[in-house]
């Protein structure tokens, strides 16, 4: 497990983050419905070159969760500009996972924020987006908030489960359910899911095109959640159609080869 002993404060509501390592900075930024804890087997590895740093979104892992709170995309940008800010930096590498990357894409058309590079997993990034369980889930927001807690655990742990290709051990299946758990924990998994709304995609995919900065864009063959073929749609825009994929893998690449992505850092 990732320690994150830190805490910071941003618009009055707590961030757990933490850091390991030395050198270059390196940011790895989460999707949903994870936490920081996707990092926990590659952190370690990429510490032995980086500075790593690593965070839990606004309303994930152990971040504050709140009633009323807005856990969108459209505020995740402005966290991780504050917390680049915080931590001194100007231009780090980062590394993000889902709608981290859409929150790493916003930082730098929305916000200004310059990377290193860039190395960007199975990102949330282009329209169309939005299965059919979240959009029931936007429209019964409450009615889920207030299921049973055997019957919120069991769903819960299917949805988790479907964003990897393999079976998740019960370790891995835990870590990223504790978070949901509990009279916090339940209605902050459904608001995160309520509030996805792809006008936060819209809003910067027009300006999607090379950047200053390398791009690397990896993308589990496998994902039911995005699949494959936004994954070049995006390559199109960003890399001039260069995509690393990675076979025998779903959404949760950090799950199913976690090696694809430490030897991707290395190259």
């Amino acid at each position: 497990m990732l320690d994150l002993p830190q805490k910071f404060d941003f618009n009055g509501q707590s961030v757990a983050w933490g850091v390991m390592g030395d050198g270059d900075p390196l940011v790895l930024v989460h999707g949903t419905p994870f936490s920081s804890q996707v990092w926990r087997r590659i952190a370690p590895l990429l510490a032995r070159r980086w500075k790593v740093y690593f965070f839990d979104l606004l309303g994930y892992g152990q971040s504050e969760k709140r009633d009323q709170q807005n856990v969108s995309l459209g505020v995740q940008n402005g966290l991780l500009a504050a917390l680049i800010r915080e931590w001194g930096l100007t231009e780090p590498e980062v590394l993000c996972h889902d709608f981290g990357g859409a929150t790493t894409l916003r930082g730098y058309y929305i916000n200004g924020l310059r990377y290193r590079k860039l190395t960007l997993i199975n990102p949330v990034a282009v329209t169309p987006l939005g299965s059919p369980f979240f959009r029931h889930v936007g429209k019964h927001e409450e009615a889920f908030a207030k299921l049973p807690a055997y019957a919120h655990e069991a769903l819960c742990r299917a949805y988790i489960q479907n964003g990897a290709f393999n079976p998740l051990d019960e370790e891995a299946l835990d870590i990223y359910a504790t978070p949901w758990r509990g009279s916090q924990g339940q209605p902050a998994f459904y608001r995160q899911i309520a509030q996805f709304d792809k006008k936060y995609i819209v809003e910067i995919e027009d300006r999607y095109g090379p950047m200053d900065c390398p791009v690397r864009l990896i993308w589990g063959e496998r994902d039911d959640w995005i699949p494959i073929a936004q994954g070049h749609k995006l390559a199109e825009k960003l890399t001039a159609g260069a995509l690393t994929t990675v076979p025998n893998s779903g959404h949760l690449v950090q799950e199913d080869a976690p090696e694809a992505i430490v030897a991707a850092m290395f190259e």
